[in-house]
């Protein structure tokens, strides 16, 4: 087992990354609502992209509305957070049931996005912006 998913009798952990968010995901059998640090998904995540994003692996296996989901995600941005809690529970979702490992993998969900910002450099003004350049 790896450090990323843990498992006890009811319930599933897994943590999910992308750019410098980080999401830990509980997946529950027992209790079936889905909370965002405290937070009904709705109230946390307002627009409808998002949660369309987080729910993807949840209804491409056929498992909606079949665990509770509990989520405590930190850094980053929105659209970041989401990403992290997509790849969460597709991590969570394999350690449950290894099979539907194919399935969320050709989709690309068990993928963990490595792109980050890049640093600055000496002389520039950002990581790629130079300053303005003035012939007099």
């Amino acid at each position: 087992m790896t450090e990323a998913v843990k498992t006890t009798s009811d319930t599933t952990r897994a943590v999910g990354r992308r750019k410098e968010a980080t999401a830990r995901v509980r997946l529950s059998s027992t209790d079936k609502t889905f909370v965002v640090n405290g937070k009904s998904i709705e109230t946390y995540f307002p627009y409808k992209l998002h949660q369309a994003l987080i729910m993807a692996p949840l209804k491409l296996t056929g498992l909606e509305g079949t665990f509770g989901v509990s989520i405590k995600v930190e850094g980053g941005g929105v659209t970041g957070q989401a990403e992290a809690v997509r790849h969460g529970i597709a991590r969570a979702l394999v350690e449950l049931n290894p099979e539907l490992r194919a399935a969320l993998k050709a989709v690309g969900y068990l993928r963990r996005d490595p792109r980050t910002k890049e640093r600055k450099k000496p002389g520039l003004r950002k990581a790629r912006r130079a300053p303005q350049w003035s012939k007099r």
